[in-house]
């Protein structure tokens, strides 16, 4: 919910919540393999608060990593920065809150943020932590969750047209 905050009783809880945001078993093994340490260091953030921040970090790489290999071809190598591939993501692509299942569960608006019109902006978020203090004020509430739905809409078409062997190698 909205301004609302979960709880978390016990470290198996919150193995369950984290492990849950998991993004597409589809999606290529080096994006899974980055967002995956994402969700690592936020499960230890269950002895360590300030792990969360690098784990944000993390996450925010993995989605730049998704960027470019689902839009940066389609941007000038010249202007091919994070912000741009965000915005790409909204201006050419299509996203809108509508796309994002976060923000279809719990309301309120994200596109902002991707785009930048909204401070700070996920691209200012990892500059700030990549170039400056990675563990420079509290963790973002839901910034997992909204990265993982993003990854999962950058590769909507490619999960779609997976190929019939990689799906005969997904667990059941």
């Amino acid at each position: 919910m909205p301004g609302g905050f979960l709880q978390f009783d016990d470290p198996q809880a919150w193995r369950r919540f984290i492990v849950g945001l998991g993004i597409d078993e589809r999606i290529p093994d080096i994006v899974r393999a980055k967002f995956a340490r994402a969700q690592t260091l936020y499960l230890l953030g269950w002895v360590d608060l300030d792990v969360v921040k690098a784990g944000e970090l993390a996450a925010l790489i993995a989605l730049e990593l998704a960027t470019m290999d689902r839009y940066g071809g389609q941007i000038p190598k010249k202007g091919r920065t994070f912000a741009t591939m965000l915005k790409h993501m909204v201006e050419v692509d299509g996203l809108t809150d509508a796309h994002i299942p976060m923000i279809v569960r719990t309301g309120g608006t994200a596109i902002g943020f991707v785009t930048g019109e909204a401070k700070p902006s996920l691209s200012q978020r990892r500059n700030g932590m990549a170039h400056g203090d990675p563990f420079d004020g509290l963790p973002v509430g839901g910034l997992l969750e909204l990265v993982r739905d993003l990854i999962n809409y950058a590769y909507r078409d490619y999960i779609a047209n997976a190929p019939a062997w990689r799906m005969q190698m997904l667990p059941d």
